[in-house]
């Protein structure tokens, strides 16, 4: 398997085609797009494309989320926004919230960020549906190059129990990100009972790896030869159903 960066493509902003640059970063980067490529795409540039930056001087925090504020130590403002996008505050302490985001998923600050973007008094959301942004982009590179390759939307995130970030998918379309193995059979004969492989975790986070996390402006990655399964399903199939998560 191999993972190419695309270092060519711009500081993106409301409107730019993403699919557009892409193709042409691609291209640049001495490659072709074929059958079975994966493109890894940073949440950060999905979400900027589809205009979802918010200057916090135009949010007005409620009741809850100025004591949480106080809580916490975080911007009012600030907190507004991560409820705004959450439904449910699961944990706090200074400078963390730990929410339900909307979508599913389990996230700090519900995925909310303020680096790598323009203006030091402005939030970037998620993308309103990470799935949707995944296959809107793969049918727009199948228009433009006539190869239809799966998509992949990355983002942070921590986890619990251990320390540091890794990547993680926030969506996808086209292939399978959920393997099961149950069935098949170790080195020693025995069966497989549970045993499933987030592969479009592992591969979010092979990506990551090469994305970076400051400076590095790599935030789109072709991983070629993954092998994967095509399918419809999307990064829902990744969320554990609630009354399953022993966490909570």
């Amino acid at each position: 398997m191999q993972l190419h960066p695309i270092l060519s493509l711009p500081m993106f902003e409301a409107g730019d085609d993403l699919a557009e640059h892409i193709a042409r970063g691609v291209l640049e980067a001495g490659l072709e797009l074929s059958a079975g490529d994966l493109l890894v795409v940073a949440q950060k540039i999905v979400s900027k494309s589809e205009g979802r930056q918010v200057a916090l001087a135009a949010v007005n925090p409620s009741e809850r989320a100025c004591s949480l504020a106080t809580e916490t130590g975080k911007d009012p403002r600030l907190i507004e926004l991560i409820l705004r996008e959450s439904v449910e505050v699961l944990r706090c302490r200074p400078d963390l919230i730990i929410v339900e985001h909307r979508l599913g998923f389990v996230h700090a600050n519900a995925g909310i960020d303020q680096s790598n973007i323009a203006g030091a008094d402005h939030a970037l959301l998620l993308p309103e549906n990470p799935n949707e942004s995944a296959r809107r982009l793969r049918a727009d590179l199948n228009a433009l190059t006539g190869v239809e390759p799966f998509v992949l939307i990355n983002d942070s995130c921590g986890r619990a129990w251990r320390n540091g970030i890794t990547g993680m998918t926030l969506g996808c379309a086209g292939f399978a990100p959920l393997m099961s193995r149950v069935g098949e059979h170790d080195l020693f004969g025995r069966e497989l009972m549970v045993t499933e492989v987030a592969v479009a975790d592992e591969l979010a986070a092979a990506a990551s790896h090469l994305m970076g996390q400051g400076a590095e402006a790599v935030p789109v990655v072709l991983v070629r030869g993954a092998k994967l399964e095509p399918s419809d399903q999307d990064a829902s199939t990744l969320i554990r159903e609630r009354h399953l998560d022993l966490f909570r």
